[in-house]
């Protein structure tokens, strides 16, 4: 006897996209562990999504048992005290939009569990901002699959916290907060995508391979071990901060360059002044380094300037105009092909800005 078909649910599924984001002023340093609120301001620019993105699908179906994430086709754990924080979060907003009687959230829907598969088209832990933004794209998705409207930054900065920068387009401050729940350390936008067209960014990978120390001990090092990280903090930042939203707002390039270059220094000073010392930068990373101040010097102004973040890779800005000459000179001291060898120093051309997450 023919058996009656087991009626199956179509899961509901969401895909989502979110950017890279480059810091020109640094974060580095935490005040609250649990909650990512650091001790001081940052500032970064969200690149384009077409070279450097994450892409996440969430799905939630009633015959999912548990919760699970898949990272680059690799299943990880997904009782990550960070990942947990993101997921209760969204749900708890869920339910309270539910409870306050928004009729577009499903209730069936709450209780359900999500596989989450997340995608980088780049090193995942090379020092290019891939937590930041895969904890932004994460955060996003898991919002429109809830139908969690609102400020998803605080949430996003409890995943990792330069991921709540990545939730805007163009220049972006992370403001540090006061309160003790964290609830006032939020992400802005400092200027739109479209306010600087000229502004130009490559980046210079150096080594692809996995940093030596991560981000998350490397800060917890240094703020217990640096005492040029706490005068940093307190006596530095926050006249950087000011100086730089202006230069941006003026599109005063030579005083963005050097705030920028400048604060790249001083953040990798600061892991040299951490004990024992973290060094982030490689040989190719001091070439690059001397090679801009060289490119500088020649022309007599600031034509190109370099940040890195807590890895060797260089992310250069610089102008339009000056791009393909550059490019040039990147190319005739890190020669693409050296006997047969791919070397390192590849360059990517990035365009300028990303709006945020779609």
């Amino acid at each position: 006897r023919a058996m009656p078909e087991e009626r199956t649910e179509q899961p509901h599924i969401v895909t989502c996209t979110a950017p890279v984001n480059i810091a020109v002023i640094k974060y580095w340093g935490k005040r609250n562990e649990d909650l990512i609120l650091p001790i001081n301001s940052s500032l970064s620019v969200t690149l384009h999504q077409d070279q450097l993105k994450t892409t996440t699908t969430v799905a939630t179906s009633r015959s999912f048992q548990e919760d699970r994430i898949w990272l680059n086709g690799k299943e990880e754990d997904i009782t990550h005290p960070r990942l947990q924080s993101c997921l209760r979060e969204i749900r708890r907003l869920a339910r309270k939009r539910r409870n306050d009687g928004d009729s577009g959230v499903d209730s069936a829907s709450l209780s359900h569990k999500v596989h989450i598969c997340s995608v980088n088209n780049f090193p995942t832990a090379a020092g290019l901002a891939s937590s930041a933004a895969g904890f932004a794209c994460l955060v996003y998705t898991l919002a429109r699959v809830f139908g969690v409207e609102g400020e998803l930054s605080g949430i996003a900065r409890q995943g990792s916290g330069s991921a709540c920068r990545s939730m805007y387009g163009g220049f972006v401050q992370w403001i540090m907060g006061n309160k003790e729940d964290g609830k006032d350390s939020l992400a802005q936008q400092v200027e739109p995508e479209t306010h600087w067209p000229e502004l130009r960014i490559l980046v210079l990978v150096a080594s692809a391979e996995r940093k030596p120390v991560g981000s998350t001990s490397g800060m917890q090092t240094s703020v217990k071990t640096s005492c040029l990280l706490k005068h940093r903090a307190e006596s530095v930042v926050p006249g950087r901060m000011v100086e730089m939203t202006e230069a941006i707002r003026k599109k005063d390039f030579a005083a963005f360059a050097e705030l920028t270059m400048k604060d790249s220094n001083q953040f990798h000073a600061t892991c040299l002044d951490t004990y024992p010392p973290i060094f982030y930068l490689n040989h190719v990373s001091q070439q690059i380094i001397s090679l801009v101040h060289r490119y500088n010097k020649h022309y007599g102004e600031t034509r190109v300037a370099y940040t890195f973040d807590a890895g060797p890779n260089a992310v250069i800005f610089t102008l339009q105009q000056h791009v393909p000459e550059f490019v040039h000179v990147v190319q005739h001291f890190f020669p693409p092909e050296t006997n047969g060898q791919v070397n390192q120093g590849a360059c990517i051309l990035l365009g300028y800005f990303s709006k945020e997450g779609t």
